[in-house]
């Protein structure tokens, strides 16, 4: 088995040894560990291809940016003076962005030879494969946990904080009373149980294209093997936004079907469903829909973020707010005689809402316009990586009502939207027989060469170097691999393409 390409390895630590980061506390956090890397590579191959629409999450950073300004203040009908909490939670979250787009331009800027597509999604795969195992953990063994070595590392005054907690104290569940009684959601190896729910949805989508569309009979039947075990956890994870998502995603597929292949996949989605209501797990899915007693919270939480947004609807309040009372009672926070009284933050209750708080309207159109774009420069790819990638920013929309995108989440959305864009790249040069930083033409002993960087160079018998450097006047030319050599006199042209050279 070939090793991967030492530039690489970043992305291969991260997704693949996601469970490690996971056991040493860092979690969803350890993507701003790996960008630390990823940043090298990018310096070093300088400069740099942004793709379309990167200038939107830009300027979200740009906004997150200003938003700062605003920590201190408190808008009306909410509490909390500004201390640790508040400005630890706000560092944190321009941390991610930032690392995200350090994450987004490295994968966009290796070659296909070093990180080929669908060692990439295969690579997502080994994830979904992960989160499964820490799904079956939380159904049968949901009181687990134990403390990390960053937790033991960090002061009391950091790691007591309850939003700093969840990321870096592993849990294999969350114990909650949705079902009217103490009952287990699913939630290693991320940081909550809907973070589980969100992420179990995108995976499962490049598990399919990874072990389905690119795989033989082997991976294929474990594709549907592992598949039908994830359902345990899903329908366990009582998750009413994952449950809506394969749904989208399942209509989604049939619509996109080529008419050959469509009344199969059809056949095949009735089948597998009839499976599914003659078993018991349908029983847990009608608890589930008869008590949606979290409805009221989120109609409370989602009312108070929208009045607390208008008051600073250009750039918002930098970091989530606490408001006054819940949906029962004016009471603020859990008291002896009130266990009931207390309330998620505002913007808690999914990515829309929280951007709203901490960057305003603003904010929000940004993220919507990014992932909007990605849909309408991709809908057209019909590979299964692109069909896949489009459906992922389409679950990302969907998602961003119910779902916080922080911590892990948006690191899946921008891997999608990576893919999405190299294969965009790939598409590119196989029209115009051009190299991008996906392709790379090797280079030949004589005649005409393109080198990586997209050099051409004219005239008789000339070589173009893979950094695009020819010499002329007797009409030798260097490649990297060789040395041609022609007679006559040659003209070489070296484009501004030199830029482009990789070390």
């Amino acid at each position: 088995m070939r090793l991967p390409a030492p530039a690489t390895w970043p992305i291969a630590a991260f997704l693949v040894g996601y469970p490690l980061w996971w056991a040493l506390g860092f979690g969803g956090l350890s993507i701003i560990v790996v960008a630390c890397p990823m940043a090298v590579v990018l310096w070093r191959r300088r400069p740099i291809t942004v793709p379309k629409g990167m200038g939107l999450w830009m300027l979200l950073i740009a906004g997150y940016l200003v938003s700062g300004l605003m920590l201190a203040d408190t808008p009306p009908g909410t509490y909390g003076e500004l201390g640790t909490g508040r400005v630890l939670g706000y560092v944190m979250r321009l941390a991610l962005y930032l690392a995200l787009l350090v994450m987004v331009l490295y994968l966009g800027n290796l070659t296909a030879e070093e990180l080929p597509q669908r060692t990439l999604v295969r690579m997502l795969g080994v994830l979904f494969v992960t989160t499964v195992a820490g799904g079956l953990l939380g159904v049968l063994a949901p009181s687990f946990e134990f403390t990390s070595p960053v937790e033991m590392l960090l002061p009391e005054w950091i790691s007591g904080n309850s939003f700093v907690r969840n990321l870096i104290h592993p849990t294999a569940a969350q114990m909650q009373h949705v079902l009217g009684h103490a009952s287990p959601r699913p939630e290693a190896p991320f940081e909550w149980a809907n973070a589980w729910g969100s992420n179990v949805s995108v995976l499962l989508v490049w598990f399919v294209v990874g072990w389905w569309s690119y795989g033989g009979m082997v991976r294929r039947l474990l594709c549907v093997v592992l598949a039908g075990v994830a359902t345990i956890p899903i329908v366990y994870s009582l998750n009413r936004g994952l449950w809506i998502g394969l749904a989208v995603a399942v209509g989604y597929v049939l619509v996109r079907a080529r008419p050959r292949t469509g009344p199969m996949i059809g056949a095949a989605i009735a089948a597998v469903a009839l499976v599914f209501a003659a078993g018991p797990l349908t029983a847990i899915v009608g608890q589930r829909l008869d008590n949606p007693h979290s409805n009221r919270i989120r109609t409370f939480t989602v009312t108070s973020t929208l009045e607390a947004a208008a008051h600073s609807p250009v750039i918002g309040y930098g970091n989530t707010r606490n408001a006054f009372g819940n949906y029962q009672t004016i009471t603020t926070g859990k008291t002896g005689w009130c266990a009931e009284c207390g309330h998620p933050p505002l913007g808690s209750d999914g990515q829309l809402w929280l951007l709203l708080i901490t960057q305003g309207f603003t904010g929000a159109l940004l993220y919507v316009a990014f992932f909007t774009g990605a849909i309408r420069r991709h809908w057209r790819d019909r590979t299964p990586i692109g069909q896949a990638g489009t459906l992922v920013m389409i679950l990302v929309l969907l998602y961003m009502f119910v779902y916080d995108g922080l911590v892990t989440a948006l690191s899946l959305y921008l891997i999608s939207f990576a893919l999405l864009w190299r294969n965009a790249q790939d598409a590119t040069a196989s029209k115009e027989g051009t190299a991008t930083p996906l392709t790379r033409v090797a280079p030949s002993g004589t005649g005409t060469t393109t080198s990586r960087a997209g050099v051409a160079t004219s005239g008789t018998g000339v070589a173009a170097s893979r950094a695009g450097v020819a010499t002329s006047g007797t009409g030798v030319a260097a490649s990297r691999a060789g040395v041609a050599t022609s007679r006559g006199r040659a003209t070489t042209a070296v484009t501004g393409a030199m830029a482009r050279v990789w070390p």
